[in-house]
């Protein structure tokens, strides 16, 4: 058995696979809401985090003959630790917003070119390192007892083992990394006054980091935990996604596509994200949308809080493709790719009286896939291959949605039998730490089974859509600016 332990944004699953990759057990424990005590704000508590871990995994582990362990999460969030281990502040988390004039910071100290060249990637505001310099100018008190600063997951792994450790694909996302390398860069860590004693010592993926210290939450003494991978590395293990030519479209609260590649692909405007991936060897180019199934969220809990998705989505099947000229722009937390804009705002666009409950949502739904679409404009702007294209997520899940996706992309999606997300890809690295399979392609090999495939049904209604939302973001953009 190989447990996969996934601290996500609105909570932490344990998942238990067996060697063919069958589900033996999983269970969910959600977490306290993001607090966002001012526009542009995301805070959450680690000892949460910690809490709900406990919970999940006492739900799966007990009795049950776990070989090893592996972790992943949300990325980039900053977890600052004093000398002794003790949480100094709440973390600031992946869709804060507040770190921009940071970001200019650094693009001043060491050049926006120079920090590509260095990790492969400009600065920005969901980069740990960005949220490391605001405490320091904000709050210089707490900046002063720093002695450790970890991701979310790691601090998770932190509490199970006692040791500082991080994989090579979450510490990608810190903006500390020289990614090309493989390796933390120094050149930037000094830049930015950042001592190095306070990064932890980095993994691959499967690599053995630590062990459990003792028998807590029914995890045994001694059970090995590899380095894991962030949300989105191991989410691409767990739907096959290494080599190039093979693309994951996920969406969960964000949205992310992901390529393989086998050499570091670099965006000269950093419209992208270049990561190593979470097998060694292997990189990964990525875009980001900060507010993908956060919009569907946001439109249910805010004008529609007693009905359920399915409900709304069948409200929006019995809307056209292309929503009758509406739009939505889901830049509910800035954005990300491909504007790399903390400032930009959500909108619906095109609103008329004949406009129905069902038309936004369904241009929620659409608008969520057409921001995707904009990281497949920028793959084939810079020749990244796009062979296969995977879905995860909710966006899996929704008939609809996967629809709208296909359309969107005007390619075929392809289905996995069971999608289980980054707790999946995790315990594929976990039992390929302690020998289970040779390599991490040869665990997607053996466990990862395609379902189905969803072809285009609409591209010519919904590459019309396309071009006008691309027209909407640059039209509004003026009217947000900082």
């Amino acid at each position: 058995m190989f447990l996969g332990i996934d601290v996500g944004t609105g909570s932490t699953r344990a998942l238990l696979i067996d060697r063919s990759g069958k589900v033996i057990a999983s269970h969910t424990a959600d977490h306290a809401p993001i607090s966002s005590p001012h526009i542009g704000w995301a805070e959450q508590d680690p000892e949460d985090w910690w809490r709900a871990a406990k919970e999940a995994i006492a739900q799966v582990a007990p009795n049950q003959n776990i070989e090893a362990i592996g972790l992943t999460g949300q990325m980039h969030g900053c977890v600052m630790l004093d000398a002794s281990g003790q949480v100094l502040r709440p973390a600031l988390i992946w869709c804060d917003q507040r770190t921009q004039p940071e970001c200019d910071w650094l693009h001043d100290k060491i050049g926006r070119d120079r920090l590509i060249e260095l990790t492969c990637n400009p600065a920005l505001p969901n980069f740990t390192l960005t949220k490391l310099l605001w405490v320091r100018k904000h709050q210089p008190d707490i900046f002063a007892r720093i002695a450790h600063v970890l991701c979310p997951k790691d601090y998770v792994r932190f509490r199970l083992t006692g040791e500082y450790a991080i994989d090579m694909q979450e510490a990608s996302g810190t903006l500390l990394l020289d990614v090309t390398h493989r390796r933390w860069s120094r050149e930037v860590a000094e830049a930015a006054a950042i001592p190095m004693s306070w990064l932890p010592q980095l993994y691959e993926g499967p690599e053995i980091c630590a062990r459990i210290a003792t028998d807590i939450a029914g995890l045994k003494a001694g059970t090995p935990v590899v380095a894991g991978a962030g949300d989105q590395g191991a989410g691409a293990v767990g739907m096959g996604i290494l080599a190039p030519g093979s693309v994951s479209a996920t969406i969960g609260t964000s949205g992310v596509v992901f390529a393989a590649t086998s050499s570091p692909t670099k965006d000269p405007q950093g419209r992208l994200h270049t990561f190593c991936h979470a097998a060694p060897n292997i990189w990964h180019v990525m875009g980001v949308t900060n507010g993908a199934g956060l919009s569907l969220r946001y439109l249910r809990d805010t004008f529609f809080p007693t009905s359920t998705y399915d409900e709304l989505t069948a409200l929006a099947e019995q809307v056209p493709a292309g929503s009758d000229g509406l739009l939505w722009t889901p830049y509910l937390f800035g954005e990300r790719t491909p504007h790399l804009d903390p400032n930009a705002r959500a909108s619906f666009t095109g609103i008329t009286a004949s406009h129905t409950r069902g038309h936004f949502v369904r241009a929620v739904l659409e608008g969520v896939a057409m921001s995707l679409q904009d990281t497949f404009t920028l793959f084939a702007q810079l020749g990244i291959p796009v062979n296969r294209i995977r879905l995860g997520g909710g966006g899996a899940r929704s008939p609809l949605w996967r629809q709208v996706q296909a359309d969107v992309y005007n390619h075929p999606v392809e289905l996995l039998q069971a999608e289980e997300g980054g707790a999946f890809g995790a315990a594929l690295l976990a039992g390929t730490g302690v020998g289970a399979w040779p390599t991490v392609e040869a665990a997607c090999e053996a466990t990862i089974r395609p379902a189905s495939t969803v072809a285009p049904a609409n591209a010519p209604a919904m590459a019309a859509a396309y071009a006008r939302y691309r027209g909407a973001y640059p039209a509004l953009k003026n009217l947000y600016a900082g």
